[in-house]
């Protein structure tokens, strides 16, 4: 310890015996707050200190709570913007609120600090005199590490005083307020309920800190970098109407995504953002910010611009997109060359905006599907991962596991059917257009008749282009061209959270989903372009409720391929016990539908054999990167890991929705694993007591090799040799205790002393491994077992 250091924290202590004091009088021992300007340029000792030393050790301590909307206290720490903006008393997720809640989206609804003060963040940083004392008496963050230092986490397997529960009460002081929160939260100093920084560590944020938090300006771009950003934003912000049709089109599709050009072969890539702004190419941005990407953006022109992503890569925000060459002659065939003309530009009014089959009726219908499915992975993530940090209300809405394919564009490229989208516009009006304080109950009626409406026009419509069964076979589905991995994907949803990867992973599901152009389109504007996380309870309850219907009509997409007489039973027996609304519109929506299908089936099990049949159509873009093999463990080992999807059973009740670990080899080389826990129902059709629709018994697993979620809830760390042993426990877990041994004989868990070193091992083999894909994991659901 240098001796400025010893000074410093002798000078903490003599203020920690008048703590009372100094709490209630900050203002005169320090001075009136003050926001400060903690960015210096990027070539600069501090910055490098920062870069180098200090960033490492926040993205990987404090970024793995503090991201997300759900971060506590509104705390994020990813940027060195979310960092001075600080925290915040206020909720984001309340979904019992009468109305919307003004919106707190960093680097979109407050340009300063000083403004996100006035909306009611309050510091982390000492933002009173700039000297050393100071720094560290009046800063939060300086505090909160000193409290760990002096109460680490108690010697406890299962801690004990500390509330894990996603929902918890937050308690969010502010300095003034941090000595009642020390007296009556010892403990709870940061990191929370993790184990304490190394010395080095502490010693490194408190030198920072001390010397007034400096950090780093904006990174410039490479000369290659700002070359392609130029390059496609003024693809883009050409003049003519049908580019600026088809520029708003993909900034309301991508608006989300982290953009990269792939064509650089970066090591590690820099993310952009597309944004709407009102300034155009060459000059600074200036952002607009709405609260949906549709919304009227209150200029005469708007300008999409690319802009480098400030914070650090979370996984469960992040949705890479790449930008290169073969994408940028996609989007010319298919929007810009493509002969078609747009005689006049839709406006902003939410009865127009919020339906995209009215907003771009003049874009080719071809080409915007082409769109989506070009990288479909990125269009359902969007909805997954997107604006839904906790998502559980929009969520329950799907199972816990299924597969996702599509009708393929070209063979729905006709212009019958393209006329039928147009004659339909007004039947696939979604409640965006209601924007973000709605009355559920009445629009749901209103929405569940417009949708009985176009259910009716569509089963008229495939009734007669299907007749006698004509061309119904599965070579209507999209196929990728043979190339394309994003023809076959699969959604898991752990709860409140979900993940979307390439692929048919694991054991044919209980269901799947086949989308056409509408229905893809429509999830989009329902649950990712029109949804308001801080929209009140009425907006949040009907997208929910809406949601149903497109899902059952994916679902019935998937079951029409099967034989005429099996597919309301099939379809039916993923509804047990279901209300009679729900049985009638079972009913309109597989009926009406009465044509053969031309599937050969020669089995009395027509969904496993429609599965093997389009697993092989699939197969030049299946990828087996999730798949046990090819581990470097023995054969023997690598099938008894494979035999962990065949259990099920109620004693899974116990094992949480994610696991992941890791497995040393015998050549001493690690894997990485993800044991997923699939949660069984009856009926997903109940909107709040999804307990009652649970069914245990048949809850299985699925392991894959790497990492698939966002949210670990526990940690296991293993030999090869202990393969036996682990799977054996997991086929005989029936109780808690049981699973509180294979904890007490594999986990890592939050209080071990190991926990941090484990962590980094875990990601570092994320990011070597699937480096396009990583972002920090998030311990925010991390259990207390």
């Amino acid at each position: 310890m240098n001796l400025r250091t010893f000074f410093m924290l002798a000078v903490v202590t003599l203020f920690a015996g008048c703590a009372t004091y100094a709490g209630l009088n900050y203002d005169q021992l320090f001075g009136q707050e003050q926001v400060r300007e903690r960015r210096v340029d990027v070539l600069s000792p501090e910055s490098d200190f920062f870069l180098t030393d200090v960033k490492p050790i926040i993205d990987n301590r404090c970024v793995v709570c503090h991201a997300c909307y759900d971060a506590p206290c509104q705390l994020k720490m990813s940027s060195v913007e979310g960092t001075d903006r600080g925290a915040s008393k206020e909720l984001v997720y309340q979904g019992t609120r009468l109305t919307a809640a003004t919106p707190s989206r960093l680097f979109e609804d407050a340009e300063t600090t000083e403004q996100w003060r006035e909306m009611g963040f309050h510091p982390i940083l000492n933002e009173r005199i700039q000297n050393p004392t100071a720094n560290m008496q009046a800063g939060l963050i300086a505090r909160m590490l000193e409290q760990k230092e002096a109460h680490p986490l108690p010697d406890q397997t299962q801690l004990e005083g500390f509330d894990f529960a996603v929902d918890r009460s937050q308690v969010c002081p502010t300095i003034e307020e941090y000595d009642q929160y020390a007296q009556d939260y010892p403990t709870w100093g940061m990191p929370y309920g993790m184990p304490n920084l190394t010395s080095n560590e502490y010693a490194t944020l408190m030198d920072w800190l001390q010397n007034g938090a400096i950090m780093n300006k904006q990174i410039p771009l490479t000369l290659e970098q700002q070359a392609l950003v130029n390059e496609y934003e003024t693809v883009l912000n050409k003049g003519s109407r049908k580019v600026q049709l088809t520029a708003r089109y993909i900034y309301e599709h991508l608006f989300l995504s982290h953009l990269y050009f792939s064509d650089l072969n970066e090591a590690t890539p820099r993310f952009f953002t597309l944004v709407r702004s009102s300034t155009p190419p060459g000059e600074p941005v200036k952002r607009i910010t709405t609260r949906r990407p549709y919304d009227d953006p209150g200029v005469n022109r708007v300008y999409y611009r690319l802009i480098p992503e400030q914070g650090t890569i979370v996984d469960k925000t992040h949705m890479p997109f790449a930008l290169n060459e073969q994408r940028m002659r996609n989007w010319k065939e298919w929007f810009i060359d493509a002969d078609y003309h747009v005689a006049q530009l839709p406006g902003y009014e939410p009865q127009i905006a919020a339906n995209p089959m009215t907003a771009f009726i003049e874009l080719p219908v071809n080409a915007r599907f082409q769109f989506m499915l070009d990288n479909a992975q990125n269009t359902i993530n969007a909805f997954i991962k997107g604006p839904v940090c906790r998502g559980q209300l929009a969520l329950n809405v799907i199972n816990d596991r299924f597969w996702v394919f599509f009708i393929d564009p070209d063979k729905a490229d006709l212009p019958e059917i393209n006329e039928f989208y147009r004659s339909q516009a007004d039947n696939l009006k979604l409640p965006g257009e209601l924007e973000s304080n709605t009355l559920p109950i009445s629009n749901w009626v209103s929405y569940s008749r417009q949708q009985a409406r176009y259910l009716e026009a569509k089963s008229k419509f495939i009734n007669k282009w299907f007749e006698g069964g004509q061309y119904l076979t599965t070579d209507v589905l999209w196929t990728g061209n043979g190339t394309n991995q994003n023809a076959a994907l699969t959604v898991f949803r752990h709860f409140d959270s979900a993940s979307v990867v390439q692929g048919m992973v694991g054991k044919p599901p209980k269901t799947a989903w086949i989308l056409d152009y509408a229905l893809i389109e429509r999830i989009h504007y329902l649950l990712v372009a029109g949804f308001d996380v801080y929209g009140n309870f009425g907006h949040q309850l009907i997208t929910r409720m809406f949601m149903d219907f497109l899902r059952l009509e994916g679902e019935s997409n998937f079951v029409a391929l099967l034989p005429r007489d099996v597919r309301h039973v099939e379809q039916s027996s993923w509804y047990q016990n279901q209300s009679s609304q729900m049985s009638d519109f079972l009913q309109r929506n597989v009926k009406p539908f009465d044509q053969p299908t031309q599937v050969p089936y020669q089995t009395d099990d027509p969904k496993a054999e429609l599965y093997d049949i389009i697993k092989t159509q699939m197969s030049p873009i299946l990828t087996n990167r999730y798949q046990i093999e090819q581990t470097g463990f023995s054969h023997s080992n690598e099938t008894l890991l494979r035999s962990i999807d065949s259990i099920k059973g109620d004693g899974l009740l116990y094992v949480p929705q994610i696991v992941m670990m890791m497995i040393r080899s015998e050549q001493g080389e690690d894997q990485l694993f993800t044991l997923l826990h699939n949660n069984a129902h009856t009926n997903i059709s109940s909107l709040f007591d999804e307990e009652s629709n649970r069914d245990p018994h048949n809850d299985d697993l699925t392991l894959v090799r790497g990492v698939i979620g966002s949210y670990p809830a526990a940690y296991l760390s293993l030999d090869e040799k202990e393969i036996p042993k682990l799977v054996t426990m997991l086929k005989n877990i029936k109780t808690e205790q049981d699973y509180v041994k294979l904890l007490d004989t594999f986990a890592i868990r939050r209080s071990s002393e190991e926990f941090w070193t484990f962590s980094d091992r875990v990601h570092a083999w994320y990011k070597e491994n699937q480096p396009i894909e990583f972002g920090l994991l998030d311990y925010n659901r991390f259990e207390n077992r």
